[in-house]
């Protein structure tokens, strides 16, 4: 079972290196082998260079430079469309994240239990959350169960692992941060259970390098509000979208 590993990256010239190395030392459960997508989102600090002595160390790294910076969403869109793995795992390119969660979010899928599994940082403890970015995760959390009865308690976490068919399955049009919210909306629209584990957090402030600011959570619960009243149809890409268009158009009228 391959395990492709997605990492969109921009100006992360100081954690990057670390963050690389924890990813190739992470264990996998048995029987898994790693590919590794690294997307330099346009990056303007030296991260480029960084990245690139990677792509060829013999290290397995497949690596995507994007001429500008378009933003988190379209690079992952850049990493999916290059993965060949039969399991898709996001990986942020700081130290917020612990690779050795990997097994974790992994062992629900292997076992045939679960498509969607999303790493909870609230099944935990959480330390050194501002109260401002702990008030707009619970607001985008509590959004997504409303609309979409989604039952988790972590909506924003960077950490969600997918069964590679399954998420190729919907159209993604993210372009920054509002990968989450759109997987989420949809995948649930789709009748996908996400399941929930719990795992390590260490969040950084924006001095160390965090790009989130305000308006991406505004941005994500709107995001949430569009994809609750979108048509079902126009979520599926490719052959899933012509399989819906079949099934509708043979419902009764």
């Amino acid at each position: 079972m391959r395990v492709s590993i997605l990492i969109p990256v921009y100006n992360e010239f100081v954690t990057f290196p670390l963050v690389l190395e924890r990813v190739l030392e992470a264990p996998l459960p048995p029987g898994c082998e790693k590919e590794i997508i690294v997307v330099d989102d346009g990056s303007t600090d030296g991260t480029s260079s960084l990245v690139e002595k990677y792509s060829t160390g013999g290290q397995g790294v497949i690596v995507h430079h994007s001429v500008a910076n378009r933003g988190k969403g379209a690079a992952l869109r850049i990493a999916l469309a290059k993965a060949t793995g039969e399991i898709v795992l996001v990986q942020d390119g700081d130290l917020e994240y612990d690779p050795r969660d990997y097994v974790r979010l992994l062992e629900p899928i292997l076992a045939g239990e679960a498509g969607v599994v999303y790493g909870s940082r609230f099944r935990g403890r959480v330390g050194g959350m501002k109260w401002q970015n702990r008030l707009a995760n619970r607001a985008l959390t509590m959004a997504a169960n409303l609309l979409f009865r989604a039952g988790i308690t972590d909506e924003a976490t960077a950490y969600k692992a997918f069964r590679a068919s399954l998420l190729r399955q919907i159209r993604l049009e993210c372009v920054r941060f509002e990968f989450c919210p759109e997987v989420t909306a949809k995948l649930r629209r789709i009748g996908c259970e996400i399941r929930e584990v719990p795992i390590s957090y260490r969040p950084r402030e924006i001095r160390e390098g965090k790009k989130i600011r305000a308006r991406d959570g505004v941005h994500a619960l709107w995001t949430l509000l569009r994809y609750r009243f979108a048509p079902l149809r126009s979520f599926y890409a490719g052959e899933a979208r012509q399989g819906a268009l079949a099934a509708a158009a043979a419902r009764p009228r």
